[in-house]
Order: structure tokens, then C-alpha cells, then sequence
């Protein structure tokens, strides 16, 4: 096959880029005028056959992801273009389904506990549960890479683009999680892709917006980030992102990793000995575009040893860039081969050569089930994690059909199909038994007096003042007892006084809020230990029990 292609073809298999439509063929105009502004062309068809397209990434904000049944449409549809191009090789379809905070896919698709809640939980074979179930719902679709699990160790609190995604801020523990995850995937079908190479779990900026820096020395990079990316090759990982993170301790030439030799080849390549595919994390993004232009970042990945190109900013302009390289001879052909072949690799391996298509009555029969809905709420019983009760408030006890309050902050929903969080929190323990109303925060004070607790949903509390470190303040002046529930990074407690109780849900989707309520309501035991340290308050593996 690869003798058959052109250079052109070649080229075009290590691009994985984005197109906008819900449909292959038809996008509505709005979408049909942003392809033809970024590409050329009108619809996400067309974009495969004028490009040479290896793969095609699914975005919510891009409207390529509406429902189960729509998506797998466009798969069938996109992989009906490549089979008409001169190659005739399929698409390897991909999205960011991490679960938890991270999901472009909602209802009716499962849903499942995203990885700090995986971590709280404990269980690689919960882990494992989680990513086979993922990945059969995704293949159903006609997605056939998952750029999941996330492998960075969580250790900076203020890590403003990791926190929960990850697994933790023990290594063996996250490597472990990795591991297992990577069998789910796999197992089902679908590439599972291990990020962010060489660990982005200790910085304090966004790679989306600016470009962070790595600390570590080599010695903690080796204690602290390798174990989980090693767990993930020992695995048998079809693929390895990489981070755009400086990282002088591993390539002090002040190159993002993305684009550094010393890095993806020398480290990823060579001492942990991965043969799959690595492939970038999208190229539009601030933290590999501050130190060379979009013509030279494909081309410098290339050299660096990356294989697939995510989402460029400008795929025309990128193309012409890697064939000049290779007409100038700054790349060989024969690199480009060898990206090429590892990319038609990983799609036979996936089963694409054999039949990149799929049906509505697969995605019927995978998608949504009743066993996976079930077995999403098992797992999510497990994660939930109790942090402080000091006067035994909890469990309430729902046949006294206690009147509760449900406050706070309600972020939207990951995939824009749960939510709001207080009303659903406020709905299960309703259902369990209590009298529970949702309030808007700046109606809570007013309205605490007579019930038996207040709950309050906080996210991301900030150090120092803040409106939700007041509202709590101003709750706990009622006399009516505060049950703090962080619905996304577990450190919110010790930036608020100190409640009657306190909990750790990791996520703010309906799965993580119905473990939560049972948790409340003494139906399910609290089970989840702190998979990373809440400093000044909590220490690793802390988490309380009834009883």
C-alpha cells in the first residue's frame, strides 16, 4: 500500500485535522462557510479528498458531535470519502473522550467517572470496566482513537489544565490506572492514546494559552512522570501524545516537547522503547506556536520523531510546508514512510482495512445501554469521597424525609447534555427519600433557616477571598449545617471554613451527583480515598467511612 501512494498521499496520512459539520456531505451553511474559510472546500468530505486526510478529529464546538446516531452517520460518511481518494486508505477517526470533565460526547451516551474519580476509587478493574465501556460505545460511532487515558501525576494543586483529568499524584497508583484503561480501550477496539509525553502534571500554565515549564529535574522526572508513560508501552499503548511543555531537565535547547528530538526520540523512542504511533496535541495550540512559525512547527515534529499532526491551524499552509521540507531534503522521504506505515499499522491493527464502516444498529445495541448506565452508577459508588464529618451529620436519614438546601456554583455541563449540577443534586435526593430544593446562591442565605442542612456546590475555589468562600462564610452564620460538595478539583475545602461535612466528587456530570446523593443519604458507604494531597488539610489517601 504505502508503494502505491504518492508523496502528496503520504503527507496527507500524518495530518489529523478538524472539520466542521454534523454531516460528511451536507453541513449546515454556517459550518459549510467556516470550512471553505479555513480549507478551501465545503464540506469535511471534501476536506479528506483534497487533503489526503489520515484522520479526522470530532469536536462538540466544531458541531460534528450532536448524537450517537448523527456522529456514526458522519463517520460512515467521511470514511466514503477516503475510499474514493487514489489511496482508498480509511480515516482514523478520533475525539477527546476522557469522561468526567473532559467529554465531547454526552446523553444518551454513558457517561463514566473521569480519572481523578477512577483514582479515588481505587480499582484497575473498575478503571479497566471504564475504558471498555467507553470504547465500545466509540467504536460503535465509527471512533476509532481515544486520545485518553491521561497519564500525567497530578502534584501541583494550582495545575490550572490537568487537576482531575488526572489519574493522581502517586506514579505507581496513576501507572497502574494507565495500564488498565489501556486494556479497556484496546480491548474494545479503539486506539488508546497516553498523554501528555513527558508528563504535564506539575505546571502552572495552560499549554492552550501560553507554554508552561517543567521543574523537574531528570531524577524526579524518572520517580515522578515516567511510571505511568512506561506503564502505558509495557501495555501495549497503540499511541503516545506529546505536551507542549518546555522541559530543560530532558532538552535544555528550550524547545517545546512537541518538537524535541531529545524527547520523542531520544526518550520515548529509545529508553522506554515505544514502536506506536506518537502523535502531537493540537497544533493550534499558544504552547508550540511562541517560538516558530505554523510553516515550521509540522516540519519540526516531524524531525523530533512525532507521527500524527493534530488539528493545524493551517492545514494548506502545513502540507506545503513538509513537501518542501522533503524537496529540500531537510526531511527524507523515508521518514515520511515511517510515520506513514506506523499510521497504516495502527489501522489495520484497529480492524479499518477490514471494514471502516458502521450501522445504526450497532450504535443502537452499544450505545447507552441499560448495563452500561448501570454499570457507569457501580462504579461511580465507589469514587465519592467523604472528607470530613465531625458530627456525624451524615448520613442524613432520608426516611425523615429531611428538608434540604442545594446551592452553589453549576457550571456547564462537559458535553452540554447534564446538569445544572444543583438541580440534579437536588433531584437524586429527592428521589432518595429527602425534601431538597435548588436555590441560586444569592437566594441561599435568605432562605437557609428551617432546613436541616445546606449543600453547597463549589468548583475551583480560589486562595483568599472569593464569592463562594462568602457564601459559605455567610451559610454557616444561619447556624444551619454546611455540607460542602467540591464538584471538580478536591482541594476547594481548605480554601472555605471548616463544615459539617465536606465531600470530593471529581466531576460535576450526572453519574458523579447520583454517587454523591447516595453517598449523603447513607445508601451507598463512602468509599473514595484522596488520590492526591489537599495540602494544609488533608493528606494522601485520606478519606472517612460510616459506622
Amino acid at each position: 500500500m504505502l508503494g502505491r501512494m504518492s508523496l502528496e498521499e503520504k503527507v496527507g496520512q500524518l495530518f489529523v485535522s478538524r472539520a466542521y459539520g454534523h454531516s460528511a456531505t451536507d453541513p449546515d451553511p454556517a459550518d459549510a462557510e467556516k470550512n471553505l474559510a479555513q480549507f478551501g472546500v465545503r464540506t469535511a468530505a471534501e476536506l479528506v479528498s483534497r487533503y489526503h486526510l489520515g484522520g479526522v478529529i470530532y469536536f462538540a464546538w466544531a458541531r460534528n458531535t450532536r448524537t450517537p446516531q448523527q456522529i456514526a452517520e458522519l463517520s460512515n460518511g467521511l470514511q466514503r470519502a477516503a475510499a474514493a481518494t487514489g489511496a482508498g486508505v480509511p480515516l482514523l477517526l478520533s475525539t477527546d473522550q476522557e469522561h468526567g470533565i473532559i467529554a465531547r460526547i454526552g446523553k444518551p451516551a454513558t457517561l463514566l467517572p473521569g480519572a481523578m474519580a477512577l483514582g479515588a476509587g481505587g480499582s484497575t478493574a473498575a478503571a479497566r470496566r471504564a475504558g471498555r465501556i467507553a470504547g465500545t460505545e466509540l467504536a460503535s460511532m465509527g471512533i476509532r482513537q481515544d486520545y485518553a487515558p491521561v497519564a500525567d501525576v497530578n502534584v501541583n494543586p494550582a495545575n490550572p489544565v490537568i487537576g482531575v483529568r488526572s489519574f493522581g499524584a502517586d506514579p505507581q497508583a496513576v501507572a497502574g490506572l494507565v495500564a488498565a484503561q489501556v486494556g479497556g480501550y484496546q480491548g474494545a477496539g479503539v486506539a488508546a492514546t497516553a498523554k501528555h509525553f513527558p508528563g504535564h502534571g506539575d505546571t502552572e500554565t495552560d499549554s492552550h494559552v501560553g507554554l508552561p515549564v517543567m521543574r523537574h529535574t531528570r531524577a524526579q522526572w524518572e520517580e515522578l512522570d515516567e511510571p505511568p508513560f512506561r506503564a502505558a508501552v509495557a501495555a501495549g499503548v497503540d499511541a503516545v501524545m506529546t505536551a507542549h511543555i518546555v522541559f530543560p531537565a530532558l532538552d535544555p535547547s528550550q524547545d517545546p516537547a512537541t518538537l524535541s528530538h531529545p524527547i520523542v526520540t531520544g526518550i520515548l523512542r529509545e529508553r522506554l522503547g515505544f514502536r506506536g504511533v506518537v502523535v502531537t496535541d493540537a497544533l493550534d495550540m499558544a504552547g508550540v506556536r511562541q517560538k516558530y512559525g505554523d510553516d515550521r512547527i509540522p516540519v519540526l515534529a516531524l524531525k523530533a520523531g512525532c507521527d500524527q499532526l493534530l488539528n493545524a491551524p493551517d492545514l494548506a499552509l502545513a502540507q506545503r510546508a513538509v513537501l518542501a521540507a522533503v524537496a529540500a531534503g531537510e526531511l527524507s522521504e523515508a521518514r515520511i514512510e515511517e510515520s506513514v506505515l506506523r499510521i497504516l499499522e495502527l489501522k489495520a491493527r484497529r480492524g479499518l482495512f477490514a471494514d471502516p464502516y458502521t450501522s445504526a444498529e450497532r450504535v443502537d445495541a452499544a450505545t447507552g445501554t441499560a448495563a452500561h448506565l448501570a454499570a457507569a452508577d457501580a462504579i461511580a459508588a465507589g469514587t465519592t469521597t467523604l472528607l470530613a464529618n465531625p458530627d456525624k451529620l451524615l448520613p442524613l436519614d432520608p426516611g425523615a424525609a429531611p428538608r434540604l438546601l442545594v446551592t452553589g456554583t453549576d457550571p456547564a455541563s462537559p458535553s452540554g447534555t447534564t446538569g445544572p449540577p444543583t438541580s440534579v443534586l437536588a433531584r437524586e435526593l429527592t428521589a432518595l427519600g429527602c425534601r431538597a430544593s435548588a436555590v441560586a446562591p444569592a437566594r441561599a442565605v435568605a432562605a437557609a433557616p428551617g432546613h436541616a442542612a445546606v449543600l453547597v456546590c463549589t468548583y475551583n475555589v480560589p486562595d483568599g477571598e472569593s464569592p463562594q468562600r462568602t457564601l459559605v462564610t455567610e451559610l454557616l452564620a444561619t447556624g444551619v449545617p454546611v455540607v460542602v460538595v467540591a464538584i471538580r478539583n478536591p482541594y476547594d475545602p481548605a480554601r472555605l471554613p471548616r463544615c459539617a461535612a465536606e465531600l470530593a466528587t471529581y466531576s460535576w456530570t450526572d453519574v458523579e451527583l447520583r454517587a454523591a446523593a447516595r453517598v449523603i443519604t447513607g445508601a451507598v458507604r463512602p468509599a473514595g480515598r484522596l488520590p492526591v494531597p489537599v495540602p494544609g488539610r488533608y493528606p494522601l489517601g485520606h478519606g472517612l467511612a460510616y459506622g
